[in-house]
């Protein structure tokens, strides 16, 4: 397995480092779902953020984030990411968001 991509938390990066086989396998899988989609590359990240915040997998947002970013997406898109599960997931989604903001802000 090739070392883990910029930006990805450190439980990750430790899964990829610790368990190579399981992270082939599981990259595996990551990289299948992404040729099954046919959402464009903006849309999908904005929407993995929104999965994120629903889930308050904080520790994923700056990596995706910066992913949609440089996708395209705009700072008020983020922003709409994240809050757009307020309905379904209840304020549990702000927790995310100063995390969403600062990866954004940061990301070159």
């Amino acid at each position: 397995m090739a070392d883990a991509p910029a930006g990805v938390s450190n439980a990750f990066r430790t899964f990829i480092e610790n368990a190579p086989l399981h992270a082939k396998a599981w990259m595996g899988a990551v990289e299948g779902l992404e040729q099954a989609t046919t959402l464009d590359a903006k849309t999908a990240e904005l929407a993995y953020v929104a999965v994120l915040a629903a889930l308050r997998l904080e520790s994923g947002i700056p990596f995706h984030v910066g992913l949609a970013k440089r996708a395209g997406a705009i700072r008020d898109e983020v922003v709409s990411a994240v809050l757009i599960g307020l309905p379904a997931a209840g304020h549990t989604v702000l927790q995310v968001l100063p995390a969403a903001l600062a990866a954004y802000d940061a990301d070159g």
